[in-house]
């Protein structure tokens, strides 16, 4: 931790909501591999985007191109992936925009402590960033079934090391804002229950 740093205010995040005419928060998309969490948030972005809204996705293996491309998938590297995306989707919604992550995030404590920094305002900041957790719910074994990529199989064969639902484990959440199923709804059908969530809770207006 740095000790010469001075924090500079800025505008205020109520400021930017009533300039943006829309509130800054953050969606997190967590599931299995083969979910469908990367192309739910894909049309969720999109949608939202049609409704005129300022809406960005972080996606797992995009970032990994790039922020975290020093990082591996030790225990401790994925602690450290879901640190930096916290912080960066933060960012994005402090700055009045809908952040949308689409990470496996199999651990429950790196998603409480996503959900925590969102809810901190150590500079005064009058209100906190919502933080709400879209649980993917699909079965272990239709996604291994769906294994688009191929890992389920390098995984099974011992060729990739502490994968997810194989031999790492998946912590599904235990009180997510929104649990969708692509197993038995389409990826359509998964955005409207999102952006309906989002509606009855106030956070946007489709109406």
């Amino acid at each position: 931790m740095a000790t010469n740093i001075t924090w500079h205010p800025s505008l205020s995040r109520a400021e930017r909501t009533t300039l943006r005419k829309q509130p800054g928060l953050t969606l997190w998309l967590t599931g299995l591999s083969a979910s469908g969490k990367s192309t739910v948030a894909t049309a969720l972005e999109q949608h939202l985007l049609h409704l005129g809204l300022s809406a960005y996705r972080l996606d797992g293996d995009n970032v990994r191109f790039g922020l975290n491309k020093d990082l591996g998938f030790s225990e401790a590297d994925r602690n450290e992936n879901i640190r930096r995306i916290a912080e960066v989707a933060k960012l994005f919604a402090d700055s009045a925009t809908i952040a949308i992550t689409s990470f496996i995030s199999p651990y429950r404590a790196d998603r409480d402590a996503a959900r925590a920094l969102h809810a901190a305002n150590p500079q005064g900041e009058d209100q906190t960033l919502p933080f709400i957790e879209v649980y993917v719910d699909v079965p272990l074994e239709v996604a291994e079934q769906r294994d688009p990529k191929g890992l389920y199989k390098k995984a099974r064969a011992g060729e990739i090391k502490e994968f997810t639902g194989i031999s790492a484990p998946y912590e599904a959440p235990e009180n997510p804002e929104i649990t969708i199923k692509t197993h038995e709804n389409s990826v359509e059908e998964c955005v409207v229950q999102i952006v309906k969530y989002l509606n009855d809770k106030g956070y946007i207006k489709t109406a």
